[in-house]
């Protein structure tokens, strides 16, 4: 009998049904026209599509389930779009409730002192700020989340690093596939509420995840 562990390798590397890989497109009438993103590394689970939502949040509400990796977008009728997230230290280290603030397209990116301590080659050239653009670590849009007026410097964007969605990551908040976060920016407004679970704590429960059939595609409208 394959083990979790060989059976999650064998999804990652099942065909993709085209219905994703239509997801993941290029969209070349972005500010900067962003490429197709290549998700054959990553299990199919992870991937944008609609779902039950067994909780009691109110539709509109965003919560983000940092241990299983998983962003969901409540919905009508106990369903909710849930995307598949990378999650940095950042992301590990602050919970609670917030709201969306500010969004941003093409937004520019700052290390924290902390990053660029951690990796001052990496970071270093950056300390002034980088340029938006397809090499920026937030991708093409962010989200940033507040308690009241107080930013929480807790952010959800993009990534120039998709084979990292669905696994913990050296920096940043909280990453999502580029057409995913393009996806939620357009759904969610400023002032969003945002609950952050405890990484302890779980939407649905760990191992519990059927992969997204190869055979059905996504159902993500």
């Amino acid at each position: 009998m394959a083990t979790n562990r060989e059976v999650e390798v064998i999804a990652s590397v099942a065909p993709v049904h085209p219905s994703f890989l239509a997801m993941y497109a290029a969209k070349p009438t972005e500010r900067f026209p962003l490429p197709a993103t290549d998700v054959t590394e990553v299990n199919s689970r992870y991937f944008r599509q609609e779902v039950a939502y067994p909780r009691g949040e109110l539709p509109g509400t965003v919560v983000v389930d940092p241990g299983n990796k998983y962003l969901y977008l409540v919905r009508e009728n106990g369903r909710a779009l849930r995307y598949g997230v990378g999650v940095g230290k950042a992301g590990l280290a602050w919970n609670g409730t917030a709201e969306i603030k500010r969004k941003a397209e093409w937004p520019r990116w700052t290390p924290t002192a902390d990053m660029i301590r951690r990796e001052p080659e990496r970071n270093g050239p950056w300390r002034n700020g980088m340029a938006p653009g397809l090499t920026n670590p937030l991708g093409p849009r962010a989200l940033y989340l507040f308690k009241g007026n107080l930013d929480t410097f807790y952010r959800i964007h993009g990534t120039t690093e998709p084979h990292t969605i669905g696994t913990n990551v050296s920096s940043g908040c909280i990453r999502m596939f580029n057409q995913d976060i393009i996806d939620l920016y357009g759904r969610v407004p400023v002032n969003t509420k945002v609950l952050v679970l405890p990484a302890s704590e779980h939407v649905e429960p760990s191992g519990a995840f059927a992969t997204a059939r190869e055979e059905n595609g996504p159902d993500a409208g």
